[in-house]
């Protein structure tokens, strides 16, 4: 209810002035015509409201109101990203045909000559989100009704369940079945069971940063079927069950636990293996019949075009900003549909909302679509982004806003300024030895 208050009151204040009706006869005059709609200018508009670094592009056009907005976050490279938008793509669009998507987007791709890099592949996929969004303006159609109109009345979300033990992961798993979530993915504490874990030895030898993460690998796999099997028993099989191993053991001993997670049906296995080790998953494949996710380091196509082509896994979870925007990612789909790999993409706290609309828009249009990580924006949050994506029983929702429906309070945004440096502590893991742990 308060989002949708929310939305209300952008729209009644004006903050989507360039939003006519679908199909409304004066968007198509206004916009649609052989007169190109030039860009004046592509500028990063960072925010960081609650220690997450956030990034959108707002792309402008010579057309009075006519703006777009698109998500390249990279909060690990944040300053980077904004740098590549500002100095760069800026620079490159000034004066190119917003119509021209594709066109924008393959000129823009070569123009750094060394390409599929995350910074600017993040670059590119605020300024391609971003172009959609003028397109759906343009259309006065949202987005999803231009990549083909809708395959299904919401998009499916799973719920993240943690816990100190097995038992208090259960709870929680309840609670979200409660609310009408029938996905949820469960983790002991933080990926890899990290408090499970006794003080190691290279925090005694002083080896390392002393804010350094560890993980005690053999315990973590033990511990994953035992949390399976309570979960289970507590929860009966009208839910289904997610786990992210997020690539933090070895490659068979991977392949060791998921085949003692059959019994408990998993939904999907996520990133069982690194993108380093993609050569063991002929071997996954050979052992076990659990469905699996991957994709969610991956930035060039050369990294899933053969696991899809072989049916290596089941999901794509490809992070979609990091492989440039909503125009790759929906050839990426129409790709997996052939091959009957489905869609997962990840979706977590560090997209901005408007990067959450462009997941929701693919996922209602693309038939293969899988499962959508689920998100719980801040009131902070909805007032900075008016028309955010909202989730109800269990379903992600998108307005019918002509675009992607998200707009930017630009003036609140820059209250909440980024930090002078990256926060680089949750990659930080370690072995008992020291050994850093990927990824």
């Amino acid at each position: 209810m308060k989002r949708r208050q929310l939305l209300k009151g952008a729209a009644a204040a004006g903050l989507f002035p360039f939003v006519p009706a679908m199909g409304s006869s004066s968007a198509r005059d206004h916009f649609v015509a052989d007169d190109p709609v030039k860009i004046t200018r592509v500028k990063a508009i960072p925010t960081c409201p609650h220690g997450l670094e956030l990034l959108v592009v707002k792309v402008e056009t010579d057309q009075p109101g006519l703006v777009g907005y698109g998500c390249a976050t990279f909060r690990q490279r944040a300053h980077a990203v904004v740098s590549a938008i500002d100095d760069y793509l800026d620079d490159f669009c000034k004066g190119k045909d917003a119509r021209n998507i594709e066109d924008i987007w393959q000129t823009a791709y070569v123009s750094s000559y060394w390409r599929n890099g995350p910074v600017l592949n993040n670059a590119l996929s605020g300024l391609d989100q971003a172009l959609w969004d003028i397109k759906g303006k343009m259309a006065g159609m949202p987005v999803y009704q231009l990549l083909g109109g809708k395959n299904r009345f919401a998009v499916d979300c799973y719920a993240h369940a943690n816990g100190s033990s097995p038992e208090e992961v259960a709870e929680n798993v309840l609670k979200f079945m409660e609310r009408g979530f029938r996905h949820v993915r469960i983790q002991l504490g933080g990926y890899g069971a990290t408090h499970l874990a006794k003080e190691p030895d290279f925090k005694t030898a002083g080896f390392g940063m002393p804010d350094d993460n560890y993980m005690d690998q053999q315990l973590y796999l033990k511990m994953v079927p035992k949390l399976f099997e309570t979960v289970r028993k507590r929860c009966g099989e009208e839910v289904e069950l997610l786990h992210d191993i997020h690539e933090r053991v070895q490659p068979l001993d991977a392949i060791r636990m998921i085949e003692q997670l059959e019994p408990y049906r998993p939904f999907f296995i996520e990133d069982p293996l690194s993108p380093e080790n993609i050569g063991y998953f002929p071997m996954l494949r050979e052992h076990t019949t659990v469905p699996i996710a991957m994709g969610e380091l991956y930035n060039s196509p050369h990294e899933w075009l053969e696991p899809i082509s072989k049916r290596w896994f089941d999901f794509i979870r490809i992070h979609i900003s990091q492989i440039g925007g909503i125009s790759p990612a929906m050839k990426v789909a129409r790709l997996a549909e052939w091959f009957n790999v489905r869609t997962a993409w990840h979706g977590p706290g560090d997209v901005s909302p408007v990067g959450h609309a462009a997941n929701a828009h693919i996922d209602l249009a693309v038939w293969n679509f899988g499962i959508q990580e689920s998100v719980n924006f801040s009131d902070t949050l909805l007032e900075i982004f008016p028309g955010s994506p909202y989730v109800e029983n269990g379903y992600m929702y998108v307005n019918d806003a002509p675009g992607l429906g998200v707009d930017v309070n630009e003036e609140l945004a820059l209250k909440y300024p980024y930090p002078d440096k990256n926060n680089y502590n949750w990659t930080q893991l370690r072995k008992k030895d020291g050994t850093a742990i990927r990824p």
